[in-house]
């Protein structure tokens, strides 16, 4: 990781719901499910859970650089909020499945054979946009927090949480 000054924001400060601009992934990934383009779902859910866990480092006064989602998580600072330390396994492994998408789901010679999209599923494109969902709800609550507070982790994105639809 390499953190500096952000360059451009994710999310706007103040803004009432900090997930919507987050969103925008998962409406992509969903129309993409719709028309059948699953490796397009696939990545358009790791690139919006990518972008969300970004936010929190922009709202930290920071820019991460990278694209394993896991990684990021995990380079979260201690304190403050976004505390990497109330990270559940379950929310990681979400962000491991969601990694794996990042170049096979574009370039076909990351496959044995054929094009990418001859080699996903719906049923994967259906589980990166539930893994993109957990990760996204964590992330809004950690971007819902004032900075500064150390009081309780966000939930870490459970499916009983109605934050993301």
């Amino acid at each position: 990781m390499i953190y500096g000054q952000p360059t451009r924001r994710l999310v706007q400060a103040g803004e009432k719901d900090p997930s919507t601009p987050l969103r925008a992934g998962l409406a992509h990934a969903r129309h993409s499910i719709e028309d059948g383009d699953y490796d397009w779902a696939c990545f358009a859910d790791q690139q919006g859970a990518e972008k969300a866990v970004k936010a929190i480092f922009q709202k930290l006064g920071g820019d991460a650089w990278g694209h394993s989602v896991a990684a990021l998580l995990e380079a979260l600072p201690q304190g403050n909020s976004g505390q990497s330390a109330h990270l559940d396994e379950t929310l990681l492994d979400a962000a491991k499945e969601l990694d794996k998408h990042y170049i096979p789901a574009r370039y076909p010679n990351s496959h044995p054979q054929g094009a990418p999209y001859e080699s996903y599923t719906q049923g994967e494109a259906e589980r990166a946009i539930s893994n993109a969902e957990r990760i996204i709800r964590y992330c809004s609550g950690v971007l819902a927090e004032p900075v500064g507070d150390d009081s309780e982790a966000p939930d870490s994105g459970g499916e009983d949480d109605p934050a993301v639809s």
